[in-house]
């Protein structure tokens, strides 16, 4: 039992460091290709709603995030949907 406890506790650790990096990024991302209006709103994410994002491409991305913010779309799985040119993370750990 001590060990499935160390497991899953590490395991926990892990991800929510990645989640952090990932809103990380995702923040940085959008802060060089938001237009000026939105660079404001960049608070406004949720974390799930970053972490979708960031499969999205550079040139889709402004235009995507702001579908997000004015419609207020918070599904992962919706917002994944709406990406047209996917880039994928094969790198989660």
């Amino acid at each position: 039992i001590a060990f499935l406890s160390i497991f899953f506790y590490a395991r926990g650790f892990a991800l929510s460091v990645q989640d952090r990096v990932i809103r990380l990024e995702t923040t940085l991302r959008l802060e060089k290709l938001l237009p000026p209006d939105l660079k404001p709103r960049i608070k406004e994410f949720t974390l799930g709603q970053l972490i979708a994002l960031r499969f999205a491409g550079d040139e889709e991305l402004p235009g995507l995030a702001k579908t997000v913010l004015q419609q207020n779309i918070a599904s992962r799985a919706d917002i994944k949907k709406m990406i047209k040119n996917w880039n994928a993370d094969y790198l989660r750990a």
